[in-house]
């Protein structure tokens, strides 16, 4: 039986709820272990710190202690109009704002002697397909940023390189009422991002190779 590990963050910049931490807490009272097909999988949540370094430390002890076959990692970027499956994480910190602790590096790199860039090795066509058919709103992002959300799935990753282990990372929308005082600014119920998400585990979970259907944008 396949281990699966998602992770999601604290609140931070100012916010009060997180919706990658709602997510886990509904998961965590969800019975929904058995995949289509039949295919059956162990799900393991963790919440993580808003930090810098210590997400990334405290990620690798429990997949060392855990030892999963999948690992997503699950963050919010309030920019986003629709739940973004990442493609690629770059090796640098560059941060607008301070993290949970106050660290706030500039051009400082995850990981000095790692590659410039990680691939997500996930499935990410396929389990943007699949979130898609449920009629959840759902796209490849080519950009995770120079924040936490980037630098944990850097961190994922560099941990899973060599390994026939798989990972990567999604950004999702506000929650409606992180947005009711913020003009112009999407948000996504969090019953549909749940809908979105089992559909993307599931995708993920089934070992299948991806899918060729466009995900690329113009800009």
């Amino acid at each position: 039986m396949k281990k699966i590990l998602l992770t999601g963050f604290e609140p931070f910049g100012g916010e009060t709820i997180n919706p990658s931490l709602e997510l886990i807490k509904r998961l965590q009272n969800d019975d929904w272990s058995t995949a289509e097909e039949g295919r059956e999988f162990e799900l393991h949540l963790l919440q993580l710190p808003v930090v810098f370094g210590k997400s990334v430390a405290r990620l690798k002890t429990l997949i060392n202690e855990l030892n999963p076959d999948i690992v997503i990692g699950i963050g919010q970027a309030g920019s986003r109009t629709a739940l973004s499956i990442e493609r690629v994480a770059i090796n640098v910190d560059d941060a607008r704002i301070a993290d949970n602790e106050g660290d706030q590096p500039i051009d400082r790199a995850i990981n000095p002697a790692g590659p410039a860039a990680y691939f997500s090795t996930l499935p990410i066509k396929r389990m943007m397909k699949a979130a898609q058919d449920a009629g959840v709103p759902t796209i490849i992002s080519n950009s995770a940023g120079t924040y936490v959300c980037n630098h944990l799935m850097y961190g994922i990753l560099d941990i899973l390189a060599g390994t026939e282990k798989i990972g990567g990372f999604i950004h999702i929308p506000f929650l409606p009422e992180q947005v009711v005082n913020k003009a112009n600014y999407a948000s996504m119920d969090l019953e549909v991002m749940l809908k979105g998400l089992k559909m993307i585990v599931k995708a993920a979970v089934t070992g299948e190779e991806d899918v060729k259907v466009v995900g690329g944008t113009l800009d």
